[in-house]
């Protein structure tokens, strides 16, 4: 039997552990009418599961990467590791909503801590940079694997064996990947000196989570006018407060220079975020509120797409690296992402049970443009920034990603259609919005490739 090679190793296990965390953003969706079913909830109770974990998680992303930094990868890697098999264990046993909801919480702040690290570890194992670059796809496409398949997995599991065990799948294999991190992963280092500044990561999520929810409450403006003005002034107080803590910090949470190269990628994540997700959650909408599917229906009718994605981080990543940049490979995916809500509009629009331009926008965006764009960007935002400082870049990326997530989710949610007298709950409008997402990546990725 031939012997892995230690960095290979070290590959698989990061990839391995990046797969199941990206996994848990998208696993929950068809989920949650079992759960809503199960514990006698509203859907804007049930919805809390997915909001609170990616509020934790992209709110604590940053922190995450500076702990990455300077208290060392592989303790808060493993430190996230076990964080994340106890929550999952917890949640899967959780004997009411609110256990179920602090768990899942949690679970989010794991995955906040767990991502940048293992970037961390894949960027420092690998020194020659046409191998970094190939290491750094490969955990991408992993991610990108994770969410794109989450939704049939999720799907599939709560219908055969019931929503616990969307939870309980993460545990067998994130304690063999702790185990193999403790034995092979090498101890580092930390790279910098000084105390992290846990007080600014706190106040940083709590930015984000209250503008998040203003934006959500957009609608409701005429009862919360009130609450949601004072919302803004105490986000506008607390980034101001954010920048001069930041400023006065001997190691600060947020090192703005050290961004700079990394700025196109970080810009572009927040509508790679918003276009995702966006789309996840239109298409769970479109199959089990307009098409009428169960979970197990539309998790089978996406679990192709699954594999599709699988092969694309496998074969087609690798094989356009050798020919394309890594800013190339990242417009393709955003396109992609972009004709995928073209494909659904002209769904919407065509009617009756023509399931062509359905599938045709499942494979652009499951398929093909997460993987794409996400493997292209996360190699893109760390080209040209230090080895030192790749927790935080991957941190700040991220952290993009959800914050455009959280406000693309809000934005759509005020254009839904209400699913009364025959209107469908996904209009045309929600469908243009996702596109827009999608179109202002491809014009700022072709844009900035051309001022290059």
């Amino acid at each position: 039997m031939r012997k892995i090679p230690h960095q290979q190793l070290i590959l698989i296990i990061a990839s391995i552990s990046v797969f199941f965390e990206a996994l848990d953003i998208a696993i929950i969706n068809l989920t949650m009418p079992l759960i809503q079913r199960g514990f006698g909830l509203t859907a804007n109770s049930v919805q809390w599961l997915q909001t609170l974990y990616v509020l934790l998680y992209g709110g604590l992303l940053i922190l995450g990467g500076r702990l990455a930094d300077t208290v060392g990868r592989k303790r808060v890697f493993l430190v996230a590791s076990s964080l994340f098999l106890l929550t999952s264990l917890g949640a899967g046993l959780a004997p009411s909503f609110a256990w179920l909801l602090g768990f899942r919480g949690l679970q989010g702040v794991a995955a906040a801590l767990l991502m940048p690290a293992a970037l961390s570890i894949v960027t420092n194992a690998f020194t020659d940079p046409a191998a970094r670059s190939r290491a750094i796809g490969v955990v991408s496409a992993f991610a990108a694997i994770g969410s794109g398949s989450g939704l049939s997995v999720g799907g599939l599991i709560a219908s055969g064996f019931g929503w616990q065990w969307v939870f309980f799948i993460n545990v067998p294999v994130i304690l063999i990947t702790l185990l193999l991190a403790y034995r092979y992963i090498p101890n580092d280092t930390p790279q910098r000196a000084g105390r992290v500044d846990v007080g600014s990561g706190l106040l940083l999520t709590g930015l984000i989570t209250a503008l998040s929810y203003v934006v959500h409450e957009l609608a409701n403006w005429r009862t919360q006018g009130g609450l949601l003005v004072g919302l803004m002034v105490a986000v506008v107080a607390g980034s101001f407060l954010f920048l001069k803590r930041n400023r006065t910090r001997p190691v600060p949470l947020i090192d703005f220079p050290v961004l700079r190269p990394a700025l196109t990628g970080i810009g572009i994540y927040v509508f790679l975020g918003a276009s995702f997700t966006g789309f996840l959650f239109l298409i769970s909408l479109v199959l089990q509120n307009d098409k009428g599917m169960s979970a197990a229906q539309a998790g089978l009718l996406l679990l192709p797409f699954s594999v599709l994605s699988a092969v694309t981080g496998k074969v087609f990543i690798p094989f356009l690296l050798k020919r394309l940049s890594v800013r190339q490979i990242a417009l393709l995916g955003m396109g992609c992402l972009t004709a995928s809500a073209l494909f659904l509009l002209l769904d919407v629009h065509l009617k009756p049970n023509n399931f062509f331009f359905l599938l045709l926008s499942m494979a652009c965006a499951n398929g093909l443009g997460i993987a794409l764009a996400y493997s292209g960007l996360t190699v893109l935002s760390i080209q040209g920034v230090a080895e030192a400082n790749h927790g935080l870049v991957s941190g700040v990326a991220t952290t993009a990603y959800f914050f455009g997530g959280g406000l693309g989710l809000s934005v759509l949610s005020l254009v839904l259609g209400s699913g009364l007298a025959g209107e469908p709950v996904v209009g045309v409008w929600p469908l243009l919005l996702f596109g827009l997402y999608g179109g202002i990546g491809v014009v700022w990725l072709w844009v900035s490739k051309s001022s290059t």
